[in-house]
């Protein structure tokens, strides 16, 4: 009988710890992606400034911001853009494609780090019910065997077993739907910004692909 309530605490406890986990994930996640829209806004405000592209390089160079992603991809691309610019006979076409892979690895860098943790808050919402069932079964198992040795059946012979094993289910669904919701929450706006990241880079491109084409007949000209 002692050992089947360890083993309901046991469960209990893991069910615990998983929606601490959970908190702490859900805390980190909410400022983690309020940030990188707030960096987002106010980075696009200056790229759409007006302001001269070396001259913005120049500024997020030297004062870069962790949570800006597309500012990262800006900084990758125009970095390779102006390295193989500067490289004797590269074609255009060679510089969008470097260019371009070379903003498409930051950017998928920036993915992961909007997905990250994402795996757990899934993981925490599909297996907490079944742990907390897990502690439901063992703890009505408890009562029944409390029954088998009891000389009387009474109603106080099963309460504190079947209050048990509830007290595992609500446990289970404590920890589950909380997750369960934030990762639905979470992976739609990663989604979103990802989907602002890869929209900026094309946007870019096109920038930059207007740029080596403007560039290359003025230098036929001189």
């Amino acid at each position: 009988m002692e050992e089947m309530s360890i083993v309901v605490l046991a469960v209990m406890a893991i069910l615990v710890l998983a929606s601490v986990f959970t908190w702490v994930i859900i805390i980190e996640r909410v400022r983690k992606i309020r940030t990188a829209n707030k960096a987002l806004f106010l980075f696009e405000e200056r790229f759409w400034s007006g302001m001269d592209l070396t001259q913005l390089y120049k500024q997020v160079y030297n004062d870069p911001d962790p949570e800006g992603g597309a500012e990262a991809i800006f900084r990758s691309g125009f970095k390779e853009f102006t390295r193989l610019r500067q490289q004797i006979g590269v074609d255009p076409e060679s510089i969008m494609v470097g260019t371009h892979r070379a903003m498409r690895v930051v950017a998928k860098k920036e993915a992961d780090k909007l997905d990250k943790h994402l795996s757990f808050l899934a993981t925490a919402g599909s297996i907490t019910p079944y742990i907390g069932l897990l502690g439901t079964v063992w703890g009505i198992m408890n009562s029944f065997q409390g029954l088998s040795d009891a000389s009387q059946l009474s109603l106080s012979a099963v309460a504190p077993g079947i209050s048990e094993a509830l007290s595992a289910t609500a446990m289970g669904l404590f920890a589950a739907i909380p997750a369960v919701v934030a990762y639905n929450r979470f992976a739609s706006q990663a989604e979103s910004l990802i989907g602002s990241y890869e929209t900026f880079a094309e946007e870019f491109t096109s920038i930059l692909h207007r740029q080596i084409h403007i560039a290359k007949p003025q230098k036929k000209e001189s």
